[in-house]
């Protein structure tokens, strides 16, 4: 019995001889072999890493580059065409693009299997690739300047985006008239297009040298039509404003005439708030403003638009006359003489797009039509709100001035447009001032609005330019 087990003991004895031989002699050789083919692949890619599909196992980084690059061998020959309402708006060649490949990088990373700083990730690597026993996959892209891109968005904006225009009416024999049809706007897809450009140009292939994306837009529907004008509803005045523009120079009168034509025709829906500056839009020489003398940073310097306020000044008196409730309204900073021609001082309200705004809300549950009236004669500047009645009644108090204070003394400035010696009297002083008048809206014996409009008024100068100019 005991002869049996010394005769298994040994036999198990040689058996785990022979397996530990043959492990060791099975390691000496594997790592031997790794041995000869990291020698073989000295300055290469490992095997089984593939670009593109393209293997690139034992090739040197260069050879590797110059085999993955030949899917990009047309890249700088590739044009981007643009097409809009299917006409060719645009090209742009690779250079202006900046099309370029990031295949160096890439087989820069390829390299680097079997060659990382971890220690047991870098045995995993090499046994794993010289055996055969994973693939190591990656892929190049195109890379170019997005900026491009997005300038081109950006003009394309400016150039075709179009707001949708409403139909304008007139009241006319107490009815409602058309005098201009409204207008369907345009809105560029923007976001669809980068998406779209951006998706072609980075999935470029081999051979392909043109790629053509589509502008598309979206038609915007105007919110009031003709064919809709049954609803409005509009049946008699409903409220009434008025200033004096007399003394005026002649630009600023054009102004006066050029703002309030922005107003005439325009159809408040119910509930809408109602912004002075969304209306009355750019105010610059391009869209027909003359320069006028504008209170800028304290001074007085020609400006596009000076008589703007004298609009907003009128529509904020009718808004006023109509029982509106009043949303936004600044005072100006000095007492403007043309506003106090026919009103006493906090009558006015300032505009300067697009930080200061005049606003108002149409709750009269109909729709109100403003029409705008220039009498040249008598210089007087009118304000028409069109509507139905719904029995509100407006009390406005008289305004209360106190704090008055005198004018500031004279101010000279210098000014090179008017020749050397001539003196021109362009601002008048002014008493400083506080004002407040009262305002309240009711219907049925209820206050529907009330509110008490302050107004602080610093004083003012006159100002003469000087001449300086030598011409």
């Amino acid at each position: 019995m005991i002869a049996n087990q010394e005769q298994k003991a040994i036999y198990l004895l040689k058996i785990a001889f022979f397996v530990i031989l043959f492990t060791v002699g099975i390691s000496i050789f594997l790592i031997n072999y790794v041995k000869s083919q990291e020698k073989l692949i000295e300055n290469r890619v490992y095997p089984n890493v593939v670009i593109d599909d393209q293997t690139v196992g034992r090739m040197t980084k260069n050879e590797a580059i110059k085999a993955t690059s030949l899917k990009y061998k047309n890249l700088n020959k590739v044009r981007l065409t643009i097409k809009f309402d299917a006409e060719i708006i645009a090209t742009m060649s690779a250079n202006k693009l900046g099309i370029k490949h990031d295949v160096k990088e890439v087989v820069d990373r390829a390299y680097l299997i079997g060659r990382v700083p971890h220690f047991l990730s870098n045995i995993r690597q090499r046994v794993s690739t010289i055996f055969g026993l994973n693939k190591y996959k990656f892929n190049t892209s195109v890379k170019y300047n997005k900026s491009e891109i997005q300038d081109f968005i950006t003009l394309a904006e400016e150039k075709y985006n179009k707001p949708a225009k409403n139909a304008l009416f007139n009241f006319e024999n107490e009815k409602v008239v058309q005098f201009r049809p409204e207008e369907e706007g345009i809105k560029i897809d923007s976001d669809k297009f980068f998406i779209e450009s951006n998706k072609k140009i980075t999935a470029l292939k081999q051979k392909q040298q043109n790629i053509t994306v589509v502008l598309e837009k979206e038609v915007i529907k105007p919110e009031i039509t003709l064919a809709n004008s049954n609803k409005y509803g509009i049946e008699e005045l409903i409220g009434i404003g008025t200033s004096n523009y007399s003394h005026s120079i002649p630009e600023r009168i054009h102004n006066i005439l050029v703002a309030s034509s922005r107003f005439n025709g325009v159809l408040i829906p119910p509930d809408e708030e109602f912004s002075f500056n969304d209306t009355v839009g750019d105010i610059s020489s391009f869209t027909g403003y003359k320069p006028a003398y504008i209170i800028k940073a304290g001074k007085t310097v020609l400006g596009d638009g000076g008589g703007v306020c004298q609009v907003s000044t009128t529509i904020f008196r009718a808004a006023l006359n109509t029982g509106l409730p009043i949303i936004e309204r600044t005072a100006h900073a000095y007492r403007v003489s043309y506003y106090e021609q026919d009103s006493q001082p906090g009558f006015d309200a300032t505009v300067y797009g697009p930080t200061v705004d005049f606003k108002f809300k149409n709750d009269t549950g109909n729709y109100i039509l403003i029409q705008t009236e220039a009498d040249q004669i008598n210089n007087i500047l009118t304000f028409k709100f069109y509507g139905k009645r719904d029995g509100r009644k407006v009390e406005l108090s008289k305004a209360r001035v106190y704090d008055v204070q005198p004018p500031l003394p004279d101010a000279t400035q210098e000014d090179p447009t008017i020749k050397r010696g001539v003196v021109k009297q362009v601002d008048f002083p002014a008493w400083g001032a506080k004002s407040v008048f009262n305002y309240k809206v009711t219907r049925d014996d209820k206050i529907l609005y009330e509110k008490e409009f302050y107004s602080s008024y610093r004083p003012w100068q006159a100002v003469y330019l000087v001449g300086t100019g030598d011409f």
